[in-house]
């Protein structure tokens, strides 16, 4: 593992038509590491993540990968480093489902013929599906199809090549359950593998369960970094989601959980759930 590879945002803030849509923010995000930044709708993930990613530039401070600031670096040697899953992609062409996946070696300027691309459909539960018309999978099928070619963009980490870093953006949206956990194994071996990882989550359950590290972010700005278990609080779920929901631990390792159930005990109109 390359510990001195990180993407890190320094000062990095953005603001839309005069609406701060991410206050000045220093973040590294390493190798070895799955990332999820949690917090409410509009609270700035997925700005985050466009900035950290290079996708969009900061209106002040500065976005560097291995303390190069991004912004001199071409789209090319970006993609090179990092794959992004974004929220949702839209395709206007009858593309096969290997030819879709196919575009993330070419992204990743990695070399691989049909076996790279059967073996990434395998590893989302897609074997079979390459000469399928991707406009005619369910919506859980493609955001699936999508985790394969960010996977043939990334590659497999590797000690002796730079580290790659996979963006996940609610890579889980679409997904039941046992494809959302099969999702998040993938991510935890790839940051196991060497690489770094940093996904968008809106299950707190699932983010405590399965990260190393939880970010949490509200109105553009970060009021939590740490293991789950340190930074998931009652008092965080108040005043972040305002919720009044009690945070339960499990027996060793002591992964914190919340019951969002609860909520249905509460006759209060805003949303704030009664405590036994």
């Amino acid at each position: 593992m390359n510990v001195a590879a990180m993407i890190r945002l320094d000062d990095a803030a953005l603001a839309y038509r005069g609406r701060i849509a991410l206050h000045p923010t220093t973040l590294a995000f390493v190798p070895g590491q799955l990332t999820v930044i949690a917090g409410p709708n509009g609270a700035g993930k997925s700005t985050l993540l466009k900035l950290a990613t290079g996708e969009i530039a900061p209106a002040s401070g500065r976005v560097r990968l291995d303390g190069v600031d991004m912004a001199r670096l071409s789209p090319a040697a970006i993609a090179r480093r990092r794959a992004v899953l974004p929220q949702s992609s839209a395709l206007s062409f009858p593309f096969t489902v290997a030819e879709v996946v196919r575009l993330g070696l070419d992204a990743g300027g990695r070399g691989g013929g049909p076996t790279a691309v059967e073996q990434a459909l395998a590893r989302v539960e897609l074997s079979g599906f390459g000469a399928r018309v991707y406009g005619e999978l369910s919506g859980g099928e493609q955001q699936r199809v999508h985790l394969a070619r960010v996977l043939c963009q990334a590659g497999t980490p590797a000690p002796n090549e730079p580290t790659r870093f996979l963006f996940l953006d609610e890579p889980i949206s679409s997904l039941d359950i046992r494809h959302q956990i099969a999702v998040l194994q993938i991510a935890r071996e790839f940051a196991r593998a060497g690489g770094g990882v940093v996904a968008v989550l809106h299950d707190l359950n699932l983010a405590a369960g399965f990260a190393d590290r939880l970010v949490v972010i509200a109105e553009g700005a970060v009021v939590a970094d740490g293991p789950p278990g340190h930074i998931l609080t009652d008092a965080l779920v108040v005043s972040v989601f305002r919720l009044d929901l009690r945070v339960g631990v499990l027996p060793p390792p002591h992964i914190p959980f919340i019951l969002p159930q609860t909520a249905a005990l509460s006759e209060d109109p805003h949303g704030h759930a009664a405590r036994a």
